[in-house]
């Protein structure tokens, strides 16, 4: 039977015989791969296409799109997943509270790329000043960096006689011995004149 097209469609033509349920069968299935599948969620996704060949295209009720990679398994890369809101899970630690910005999470890039912000004042009004590391927070535990601490710039308050307007701050990795904090929670270091009234923890990490 000839084909058609850059998907090499089956299409019956001249001393073919009348095999029309044949003919679209072997048809519906070359088109099958090509198609835009829809599915519920990835749970779906996983339970009906495990066994779809590699590149069958994939879309979620909520836009989320995938590609697979693996025939015969449920391996896929992720295209598209839509921006989720601002989440409210950061935990606090006793003595602190959130202040003018709130604090927020938000996971893209397939659920590895993970971004916070918001801003951390002290509950009593003082200064958050230490010698060593402030323990600050915690971040839920999905998003604890499995491998490799992670750090960023973090801005603080310049009020008063402190003289630098950022510190360094970090979320512990799975596996951390440290005296300062356990796998998730988010440290505070910084070397300005007497403290600051505020931190804000904007900033963003992968934990793949």
């Amino acid at each position: 039977m000839p084909t058609i097209g850059y998907a090499d469609l089956p299409v019956p033509a001249g001393g073919d015989g009348p095999q029309v349920v044949a003919d679209l069968a072997e048809l519906a299935t070359a088109l099958d791969p090509h198609l835009v599948h829809h599915a519920e969620d990835q749970a779906d996704r996983d339970a009906r296409f495990s066994a779809a060949p590699v590149q069958t295209l994939v879309i979620a009720e909520d836009g989320t799109a995938w590609m697979k990679l693996v025939a015969g398994s449920n391996t896929w890369t992720t295209l598209y997943t839509p921006l989720q809101d601002w989440q409210s899970t950061i935990t606090l630690k006793s003595g602190f509270e959130e202040s003018v910005v709130p604090l927020g999470v938000r996971v893209t890039d397939g659920g590895k790329h993970v971004w916070l912000k918001g801003r951390i004042e002290r509950t009593d009004g003082n200064k958050i000043l230490d010698a060593n590391a402030v323990n600050l927070a915690a971040v839920p535990s999905s998003l604890i960096p499995p491998t490799e601490l992670r750090t960023w710039v973090g801005t603080c308050s310049m009020a008063g006689t402190t003289t630098l307007a950022a510190g360094r701050m970090e979320v512990l990795n799975t596996g951390t011995a440290s005296a300062y904090g356990v796998a998730g929670d988010l440290l505070w270091w910084y070397q300005g004149t007497d403290g600051t009234d505020w931190v804000d923890i904007s900033g963003d990490y992968w934990i793949d």
